[in-house]
Formats: C-alpha cells, structure tokens, sequence
C-alpha cells in the first residue's frame, strides 16, 4: 500500500492539534470551479499515510461548523497554518461544548506561518546555486 499510495501524497506542513490553519479548497458550482478558505482550530487528526485527515472547527454567526478533509485531497489547494497552539490533548472535542470567546480557545498561541508552497528563489539566488554546483 505505500508503494501504491506513495505516489499521491503531497507535501504538506506539519500540522498539530491546537494549531489554527487556513484550508484552501476547490469549491465547484456548476462548471465554475473557485477557492474557499476555511480557517479554524485543528481539533483532532486521523489515520496516517495516503488516509490521512484533519478535523477543523470554526464558528460563524455564532454556529459551530467542522469539516473533515482529507489532507492529501484533490480538493485542498493548500494549508496554511497560522498559529501553533499547545494542548495537552490529541482530540478537542471539549471545545464543541464552549460559547463565544472561549470556544476556540487554546493554551501559549505563538504566531506562526507554515505553507505547503514551494518557494521560488530569488532571480540572484538563483544563479548562485548554478554557479556552486558547476564550480565543483
């Protein structure tokens, strides 16, 4: 199965329990196809290897929304996190029983940014690195 599977996984940031994140999706009406940012506090993660997902929970308008997403899908552009948050926990699930303020709370919020991007150099950087390796 890695074997199998191995070729579909894709590069993702290391994402934790706690962390806040920013799941760009695919979202299809119609025959037009745009993008969707869904961001809120990872609450647990699943499985492992190519099954892998990611349970997100936000509130909007006072209403608790999750969403499950599969994190090597066709469906996520790209995650991004934004805050890394410690929890003593694996699974939030006491959070769905909080109101306002307090329901996505998280202990020692530190600012963060991870994306799945790939940089692009410099135009110097660039050729610094051809020079290197011809240079050798």
């Amino acid at each position: 199965m890695k074997k199998i599977g191995g070729d579909q996984l894709k590069k993702r940031p290391d994402v934790k329990v706690g962390d806040t994140v920013k799941l760009h999706m695919k979202i299809r009406e119609g025959s037009k196809e745009r993008i969707q940012i869904f961001e809120g506090v990872v609450m647990s993660l699943g499985s492992s290897g190519i099954n892998q997902t990611v349970t997100v929970r936000k509130i909007s308008y006072g209403i608790g929304v999750e969403r499950v997403v599969p994190m090597h899908s066709n469906l996520l552009e790209k995650i991004e996190v934004v805050k890394r948050g410690s929890v003593k926990k694996s699974r939030l699930f006491y959070l769905r029983d909080r109101v306002g303020r307090r329901a996505l709370k998280v202990g020692n919020v530190k600012d963060l940014y991870l994306t799945d991007e790939v940089e692009v150099p410099e135009v110097g950087e660039q050729e610094e690195v051809v020079k290197e390796e011809t240079e050798e």
